[in-house]
Formats: structure tokens, C-alpha cells, sequence
């Protein structure tokens, strides 16, 4: 079993920065991909960033030069640094774990996390 919790959301003005944690935890060998992705009230959860299983990086393109993300393997932990945060970033954000050998064999995900960008 695999444990996910996100941290870092909040309330930020338009412009501003915030950065999500996902920590990882329990049965995390073999994890094949990992991500994060965000649901806007009344809308699809949409992927944001992720890493691929061999380490390239996926950007949605309303993040792209705005948003980075980063892992601390040594620490479990998955990042998503938020530059020049937008109204429309407004959404729960939620980290995301594939865990298998060859291809996606199980997938969790954590709480969520609400962002919320507004003045």
C-alpha cells in the first residue's frame, strides 16, 4: 500500500507563488510515474505536470514557464513549484502515483489540496 499526502496549498494573490509538497510513503518501490493534477469546480481533473518512467517531464501548456516540478527521491517527496499564479489556477490539487514494472500496474492518489488565487 502506498500513502500520498499533499501539503502547501492556500490562499495567494494573483502574481504570487506557492509550492506543493506530495509526500510518498510505505510500499514505494517500483513507482513508474508520478504527477500532479488539478480539479476546478464543475470541471474534469486535468493533469498540471508529471514525470513519465524515464524521467521526462509533461507540462499542461497554461502552466508551461510558470509551474516546475521536482522530486527528492531521498526523501519520498514530489514538489510542484507555482510562479505567477493566475485566477484560473484556482482548483484542488491533487498528487498522483503509478506504481509498476514495465507499465502502470496501480494507481493512488492523495487528498487534495486547495489552491486558491484571488485578490
Amino acid at each position: 500500500q502506498v500513502q500520498v499526502v499533499e501539503s502547501g496549498g492556500g490562499l495567494v494573490e494573483p502574481g504570487g507563488s506557492l509550492r506543493l509538497s506530495c509526500s510518498v510513503s510505505g510500499s514505494i518501490f517500483s513507482i513508474y510515474a508520478q504527477g500532479w493534477y488539478r480539479q476546478a469546480p464543475g470541471k474534469q481533473r486535468e493533469l498540471v505536470a508529471s514525470y513519465a518512467s524515464d524521467g521526462t517531464t509533461k507540462y499542461d501548456d497554461s502552466v508551461k514557464g510558470r509551474f516546475t516540478i521536482s522530486r527528492d527521491n531521498a526523501k519520498n517527496t514530489l514538489y510542484l513549484q507555482m510562479n505567477s499564479l493566475k485566477p484560473e489556477d484556482t482548483a484542488v490539487y491533487y498528487c498522483h502515483i503509478e506504481k509498476g514494472i514495465a507499465r502502470p500496474e496501480s494507481v493512488y492518489w492523495g487528498q487534495g489540496t486547495q489552491v486558491t488565487v484571488s485578490s
